[in-house]
């Protein structure tokens, strides 16, 4: 037993120092994970949970970002292995978000893209966020207006006026995700956002874009013409 102890405190530090010397790609997906574990089950060879969950959720991001619940369900782990997870999800976002906040928005939308990515992409429910933005398109307001059951979220024109109002925003951006992962527009996505460019038009408020983001990817109504 001492043996497999020390083995597996020696590999622990070898994933270590590769990290540490190569930075973030040193390590594969099921490395990242078996380490994360390690800090919360330090004396439990957590390789082969690492590799389940990897396999099971299909990938690193929808395995970070999937539901606590179901994470522990398919590990069979505490709720502090759990956490072990989810804050490299929480790191990961507030890292990209920190990046959109810093130059206005049209000109880093790579930088926005990939922080809703990180943020929705994989999520297995609705949700719907508002960036408000103001006359220099920096980022003013970042709003979760709403998150529901698969395609049930609510979004209400109302709402998002009076929060661009409050917020004295000059311009928004809508942004969901479509958990099925196909970033498409559907009928009822054109049609809200048909209604809420009416709605704030008359109140010198741009919409300059509703930005659907899946798995599969993401897509602007701005570059498919749809606004």
């Amino acid at each position: 037993m001492a043996g497999e102890e020390h083995d597996g405190i020696g590999h622990r530090e070898r994933l270590r120092k590769r990290l540490l010397d190569g930075g973030p790609d040193a390590l594969q997906d099921h490395e990242l994970v078996e380490y994360l574990l390690a800090l919360a089950i330090p004396r439990r060879d957590t390789k082969p949970i690492a590799k389940r969950l990897l396999k099971e959720f299909g990938s690193y991001g929808a395995l970070v970002t999937a539901e606590p619940r179901a994470i522990a369900r398919v590990g069979g782990l505490s709720e502090a292995s759990v956490a072990a997870l989810k804050i490299a999800e929480a790191s990961a976002v507030r890292l990209l978000a920190s990046r959109v906040r810093e130059q206005p928005v049209l000109g880093s939308w790579q930088a926005l893209i990939d922080y809703l990515h990180a943020d929705m992409a994989h999520r297995g429910v609705e949700r719907v966020r508002v960036l408000y933005l103001n006359s220099k398109n920096r980022l003013i307001h970042d709003e979760l207006l709403s998150e529901g059951a698969v395609d049930e979220a609510a979004v209400h024109v109302r709402e998002v006026v009076r929060r661009a109002l409050e917020c004295q925003a000059t311009a928004l951006i809508l942004v969901h995700n479509h958990p099925s992962g196909d970033p498409q527009p559907s009928q009822q996505d054109i049609r809200l956002t048909r209604d809420i460019v009416e709605a704030v038009k008359h109140l010198r408020i741009a919409v300059h874009d509703h930005v659907i983001v899946g798995s599969q990817g993401h897509s602007s109504m701005r570059a498919m013409g749809l606004i």
